[in-house]
């Protein structure tokens, strides 16, 4: 795909989502990548089993919040921080807060860790060949979602 001035289109473009859940505006800031006929979250492709993810591609994924968010009695402070994912073969993968900002996505310090958070990982029905990130209304609160390939991680959250 060709921009204009002949530049090509980004492989893995920037995208956002911003939504508004009780009170608590928030914004995530990430790349795109494609599933582009690879092999992915299997321990054989690019996503290894055990590794820390930066939960897109390119630059790291930005997550901002004006309020107080609790993940299960897991808080994370209004703010800005960098999200990762640990990636486990038995679906216990965990949304990683990292405090360190403006960073590339491979830089990742877990000494800067505010907290790891559990999610729910499940199927999809189709493959999702462009990974997408969505916060949305769920319960009393909402709900991150990370969906790429066949697969969907959740955590949920309310705002304080």
């Amino acid at each position: 795909m060709q921009m204009g001035g002949g530049q090509k289109a980004p492989a893995s473009p920037r995208d956002s989502v911003k939504a508004t859940i009780a009170g608590a505006e928030i914004n995530v800031n990430y790349g795109r990548p494609s599933k582009r006929g690879r092999v992915l979250f299997n321990g054989l492709g690019d996503m290894k089993w055990g590794m820390v993810w930066r939960t897109g591609a390119n630059e790291a994924t930005h997550f901002t919040t004006s309020k107080t968010l609790d993940f299960g009695g897991k808080v994370v402070p209004a703010g800005t921080y960098t999200l990762f994912t640990k990636l486990e073969e038995n679906g216990k993968w965990e949304l990683i807060v990292n405090k360190q900002t403006k960073q590339w996505g491979t830089a990742y310090d877990a000494k800067q860790d505010l907290l790891r958070i559990p999610m729910t990982v499940t199927s999809n029905n189709a493959v999702v060949e462009k990974m997408e990130i969505q916060v949305k209304p769920a319960g009393k609160g909402g709900e991150i979602v990370v969906m790429w390939d066949t697969y969907k991680a959740t955590a949920a959250f309310t705002a304080k």
